[in-house]
């Protein structure tokens, strides 16, 4: 009796179920069935607890944050939902043994006209600047070039102010940064905003001194201004790698190249080629002919043509994969430039491209992430209504300037609805009432009509149809192929509201139809006027498939053989245009004048 007595009381006690006994990492998207494959947890078992609980599932739910917090209570599993990247990411780096050496991405940095481009074209013995508006790089682009038969990966950023963000994205995305000094013009702003990137990124620096051919060259003085910035070269007791270049005269170009493979050993970067693709989209656009198309660079894995992927909210299946220069690839290594067709729709710069096992599992995930974006902005408050606004603009409360964005690529309309609002001062804001990449569209004129909006169009240019109905709407549309005067134009515009301002009026346009060249007079374009007028007194800009190619003014306009002062619709002309002579059949002829008006 004693003895039982004995036993009762020593019995121990059950133990109470604890919630942190198992901890797992688990993909976002996965359904119960897979959550339970993971987990050893009987689907089953799942379901029932959370009917329990007042869930109404099955096997094929998809476990958001809420359903793995509430399996984790019933179950005892610390549950830990991460994105498909992150589980890759940690998968590539958590083995060293696993890491390979892989090619140097490096992103060429510095101010406008400095030479950046320049010294990719002396590189790749290619003509990149003459393909880019005023010889400055518009977009982000990614070459490859080979030095002592090792490749070398170039982003080549554009180098104006208004491009901050997308330099900034460059240094995120780089190993090293090459920042380009002009021996004859010195640290600039940009240059010390390019600093700064580069450091925030915590990415290593070789400093090319640019432009040493020009007698105005004084590098010492170059290196001081650096030593200010915190920079200080390595002949000058530091351990920046400075290099002395000249890209015009292509001198000392392998050094540079040199610099960078050593710095690449130095700091040993690596990929692991045994995960699934990872990478990141540098660019991206919606193609006529190919649909979704986009620049990648891996940072881990190998791509193959086929590989269903992610990207931010797109999936698709790589239907093809080109290089830099449209050659096809049957597979794509880390670091490798590489752009790929067959994106659901066009992803974001700067989203990471993912990888994954097939369709139907990019799908899911697509699903669940276009699911939690649409239950975030339904909880998110409602704005002020366009009625509520200009109540506030006529009370006085608030001045705005309000801005419609169409871009020819996502990175460019990123870049302006991020540094226009930063115009707004204290009397004016600037709002964004719409961006978007593509055609400037008979909806955009009705928005900017109803929403009192300028259409500010980037590379992209309005048909005649959009042009008269923004003419009837009243709604002004201005067109630019560099981000730095559109940005000047909107300063300008800001201060209008409260000065002068110069004010566009349309006259006309007429399409080349033929080409003349005369001896001691120049090229002569015979022209057919399709819209309006256009005067002798005429300021012009000439369109090339939809982009504005030359803006000057009229030198000499004739109608048969006759100088005159103006030609009108349905009627022929020969137009001769001031300092411009690369004019070719098919451009259109568009004329306006400018005057400086009061605001209304």
């Amino acid at each position: 009796m004693e003895k039982k007595e004995k036993e009762k009381k020593t019995k121990p006690k059950p133990k109470t179920k604890k919630t942190t006994e198992k901890k797992i990492q688990l993909r976002e998207g996965l359904t119960i069935k897979e959550l339970s494959e993971k987990t050893g947890v009987k689907s089953k078992e799942i379901i029932e607890k959370l009917t329990e609980g007042g869930y109404n599932i099955s096997v094929n739910y998809v476990v958001n944050e809420s359903l793995a917090s509430e399996i984790s209570k019933e179950f005892g599993i610390n549950i830990e939902l991460v994105s498909i990247e992150k589980e890759i990411q940690i998968q590539a780096e958590s083995d060293p043994k696993e890491l390979t050496l892989r090619p140097p991405v490096v992103t060429i940095m510095g101010h406008v006209d400095h030479g950046k481009t320049t010294i990719l074209d002396a590189i790749r013995e290619s003509n990149l600047v003459g393909k880019e508006s005023g010889g400055i790089t518009q977009h982000i682009g990614a070459y490859r070039v080979y030095h002592d038969k090792r490749p070398i990966t170039f982003i080549d950023t554009p180098g104006h102010e208004a491009f901050t963000q997308l330099r900034a994205r460059g240094a995120k995305l780089t190993d090293i940064v090459v920042l380009v000094v002009a021996a004859d013009d010195g640290v600039k702003p940009q240059t010390k905003e390019a600093i700064s990137h580069a450091k925030d990124a915590d990415v290593p620096i070789i400093v090319a001194i640019n432009k040493i051919d020009k007698a105005e060259a004084d590098i010492d003085k170059v290196k001081q201004q650096l030593s200010k910035e915190g920079l200080l070269v390595e002949d000058w007791g530091g351990k920046v790698i400075s290099v002395d270049i000249s890209a015009k005269e292509k001198t000392n170009l392998d050094d540079l190249l040199d610099m960078i493979l050593l710095l690449g050993d130095v700091i040993e970067i690596k990929a692991n080629l045994k995960v699934k693709a990872q990478g990141v989209v540098l660019e991206a656009r919606l193609d006529a002919k190919k649909g979704a198309v986009a620049t990648v660079i891996l940072q881990h894995g190998i791509l193959s043509q086929g590989e269903a992927f992610i990207s931010g909210t797109c999936y698709g299946k790589t239907r093809a994969l080109f290089d830099e220069n449209g050659k096809p690839l049957k597979k794509v290594e880390p670091s490798m430039p590489v752009e790929i067709l067959g994106f659901s729709n066009v992803p974001e710069a700067g989203d990471t491209f993912q990888a994954v096992s097939d369709l139907e599992t990019a799908k899911e995930i697509i699903q669940y992430r276009l699911s939690q974006i649409k239950k975030e902005e339904t909880q998110r408050p409602e704005h002020l209504t366009l009625d509520e606004l200009f109540k506030k603009i006529e009370e006085g409360e608030v001045k705005g300037l309000p801005l419609i964005i169409k871009t020819d690529v996502k990175g460019s309309a990123e870049v302006l609805t991020s540094i226009l609002p930063n115009l707004s001062s204290d009397t004016i804001k600037v709002k964004i009432v719409h961006s978007a990449t593509g055609k400037i569209t008979e909806s955009d004129v009705l928005l900017a009509s109803a929403s009192n909006a300028i259409i500010l169009g980037y590379n992209t240019k309005p048909d005649q149809k959009i042009l008269n109905l923004a003419k009837k709407e009243n709604v002004e549309i201005r067109t630019y192929n560099v981000i730095y005067e559109l940005t000047e134009d909107i300063k300008n515009a800001m201060s209008g509201l409260l000065e002068p301002i110069i004010k566009e009026t349309y006259l006309g346009r007429a399409e080349i139809r033929r080409i003349f060249s005369i001896s001691k007079i120049g090229v002569i374009a015979g022209c057919y006027v399709i819209d309006g007028k256009i005067t002798r007194n005429a300021e012009t800009r000439v369109i090339r498939d939809e982009k504005v190619i030359h803006q000057g003014r009229i030198s000499s306009l004739k109608h048969l053989k006759n100088n005159v002062t103006e030609v009108t619709k349905d009627y022929e002309c020969g137009i001769r245009l001031e300092k411009f002579k690369e004019t070719q059949e098919g451009d259109i002829i568009e004329a306006f004048l400018t005057e400086k008006v009061k605001p209304e």
